[in-house]
Parts: structure tokens; sequence; C-alpha cells
């Protein structure tokens, strides 16, 4: 069993509730259906419930069982305007704009993660990151313990001997443009959180760069050097992590040998951060077409309650996955 599914399995065991806000997108009504059916989690649809009945209809996906909220006229609408304009207030919020804004069903929906009405929110099948991250930074905002909110990506490689057993964590492939490196630093302890609480893995983080210990000189190295040491000394003794590193001496033992011989992580790396956005980005992408990996994400990190963004190219299957990782997510935040 891969770790995508031991992830549904898991969610299985203590049904939370996750909000879709596109409850009138075909994708994600087929995968409500699977979702309900196979027991991963109780889905609430956004949406006009006629609508939203007639795409279901249309494709043939059985919504019993599923809630569907007509969230315009929900008696919920005014309370969390009126909640919204308080939380929003000192930045020049009035009740009309506040109103307004909640009309955008993912601020509706977000609003209702921040009252206990759902554990959890995914989104992004016909939305952008940026759609989803400006209602979460506002309502939701970061955890106690998270410097910055960042993204990773589930990879797992078929057939693969390399992380674990072809299992991958990457970071930061979705939100930070360029970060620093009290921000790259912060970035690797989320990520080794979610590899433990998503995979319950060993994290070996790998500090990615074009360098392998100081082999090479440039501010982005300089910047990843920055970072290793910061995150060495605030991460837990059993997570361990080096930088800077090239991919191919992370993760290949006989590459490891030659450039990286006194490393802890090197050859061994489960945990790849990406010293940018570019490179995270690309890489991730390059990795899924190459070598026909699944990649699910981009899963949030560091946010005070699981709100998880999907890419546009998703398919339903991949909504069912970022579905469960984020009922994971809840049951995980519930248990501290």
């Amino acid at each position: 069993m891969g770790l995508i599914e031991r992830i549904r399995e898991k969610a299985k065991t203590e049904k939370k509730t996750i909000v879709l806000p596109e409850g009138n997108e075909r994708r994600t009504i087929k995968a409500a259906q699977i979702i309900q059916q196979e027991g991963i989690a109780n889905i609430i649809l956004l949406g006009n419930e006629v609508e939203i009945k007639k795409i279901a209809e249309e494709e043939k996906a059985d919504l019993n069982g599923i809630e569907i909220l007509d969230y315009l006229n929900s008696e919920k609408f005014e309370k969390y305007a009126e909640e919204f304009y308080e939380l929003r207030k000192h930045k020049g919020m009035t009740i009309e704009k506040a109103r307004e804004t909640l009309k955008d069903e993912i601020y509706f929906g977000t609003m209702m993660v921040k009252d206990k009405k759902a554990d959890g929110l995914v989104s992004g099948a016909i939305h952008s990151t940026g759609d989803l991250l400006r209602p979460a930074l506002q309502i939701i905002k970061t955890a106690k313990d998270a410097k910055i909110v960042s993204s990773f990506f589930v990879i797992e490689v078929p057939n693969c001997e390399y992380g674990e057993d072809g299992v991958f964590f990457f970071s930061d492939c979705g939100v930070n443009t360029d970060p620093n490196a009290e921000e790259l630093a912060s970035i690797a302890l989320s990520t080794a959180k979610s590899a433990i609480g998503l995979a319950a893995i060993k994290p070996k983080v790998a500090m990615l760069s074009f360098s392998t210990m100081g082999s090479a000189k440039s501010p982005s190295t300089e910047k990843v050097i920055k970072a290793t040491e910061i995150a060495k000394e605030t991460l837990p003794e059993d997570v361990l992590i080096d930088g800077e590193i090239q991919l191919d001496a992370a993760i290949d033992k006989n590459v490891a040998k030659i450039k990286a011989p006194n490393s802890s992580v090197a050859g061994r790396a489960n945990i790849l951060v990406f010293p940018n956005l570019d490179a995270g980005n690309i890489g991730y992408k390059l990795v899924q077409r190459l070598a026909k990996a699944e990649a699910i994400g981009p899963i949030c990190q560091g946010f005070a309650a699981p709100i998880n963004d999907l890419s546009r190219g998703c398919n339903v299957d991949d909504i069912v996955s970022a579905v469960a990782i984020t009922a994971v997510q809840a049951m995980d935040m519930s248990s501290k």
C-alpha cells in the first residue's frame, strides 16, 4: 500500500468535515461522491443546490449524504459578515464591504473553518493560489509555531530506490517566491513536521543548492548555508538536516560518498527543500511528468487550521487525495 492509500485509510478512522467551496465544479462534484462513498470525510459543497444537483446528474454522481450549502442564503451569512468586519476593521473594512467579500465562496468557506463548522477547506480547481491564501491569511492566520505559511508536495515515484521507498516531500513549490534564510529554515521545520504527521517517517532534510558543502559560492548558496544553520538550532534532535547540497548528492548514496561523505543526510534525503519557488515548482513538475510520479499538492502548512490548495490542472483523484491529507492534518491538529 502506497503512502497516499495509507493517508486515505487513516482519514477514515476519524472522519473530519471538509468544506469544498467550488461546489459547482465538475471534478469537485465527482470527487465528493468518491470521498463520501469511501468514508474518507464528511463533505460540504458550497453553491446553488439546484445547479449542483443538475451537474451531478449530468456527471452521474450520487451526492446522497453530502451536504450542499447555499451559502448566499445561509442563516450564518450575516453573522460571518459581522465577524469578518470585526477581524478587518483596523484595515479599513466596512460592514458593507464585509458582506460583499463574503459573497466569495472561499471567504465564506474559510469563515466556516474559523467557526469550527468545518475542520478544513480544499479549493483551487478553478481558483488561483492567491484566491485561497488571501482569505486564509486574513481569517485563519498562521499557527503559533510557524513563522510563515508555506507549501509542500507529496511525491510518490513508482519503482524508485530513492527517498522513503520513492516517497518525498518537496517544499516550497507553491507559495514563497524567494524566501530568506530565516524563512527557508521555517519551511524546513514545517515540512519535517508535516512528514512526521502524514507519513510517520523520520525526516532527513536536504537543503538543496547548485553547490555541495562549499563547492561553489554565491548569495544563493550563502542563504542556504545560513538557513541550514538556523534550522539545526530549532529542529528536534531526531530530525536530520544538512546543506547546502546538490540534488544528486542528496538522494544517491554513490554520489554522496564522493561529494558529501560526512553528511548524515546525503544519499538518504526524503525531504527536499528548494532555495526558491522557481526551483521548487520546476522540480516537482519535472518529476511528475518525466518519472510518472504522483504529485499531490500544493498542500499548505503553517496555518492555524488546514486550508489547502489544488492545481488548476488537477484531476478527480487529486482532489480526493487532497481532502484525505487535509482530514489527516485536522486529526493531527486536534490531538495537540
